[in-house]
């Protein structure tokens, strides 16, 4: 059924840049909502960004704002992330969610492991 891939972690320095990419296959259903989450070690999941098809502005967490910019490709289904300036707080496994209108289809990714450190 509904697949989604997570690329694009790694280890890169403080101010360093990560593009994120999340491929999702199988979807057969209407697209409300693509987003990207976060969960470091021992800690909640937090919202990093969203972005809604209906030409909505994308949203981001404050802890992020100015540095990541979420994209998406509707044709595709893929969303992105570009992580710019990072810092070490943003050290975490970057998750992708895809949902649709019925709370029904909400799907997440595996994740990805985003390192920042020196």
């Amino acid at each position: 059924q509904v697949q989604l891939v997570e690329s694009g972690g790694g280890l890169v320095q403080p101010g360093g840049s990560l593009r994120l990419s999340c491929a999702a296959s199988g979807v057969t259903f209407s697209v409300y909502k693509m987003s990207w989450y976060r969960q470091a070690p021992g800690k909640e999941r937090e919202l990093v960004a969203a972005i809604t098809n209906p030409g909505g502005s994308p949203n981001y967490a404050d802890s992020v704002k100015g540095r990541f910019t979420i994209s998406s490709d509707n044709a595709k289904n893929t969303v992105y992330l570009q992580m710019n300036s990072l810092k070490p707080e943003d050290t975490a496994v970057y998750y992708c969610n895809v949902k649709g209108y019925s709370f029904v289809y909400d799907y997440w990714g595996q994740g990805t492991q985003v390192t920042v450190s020196s």
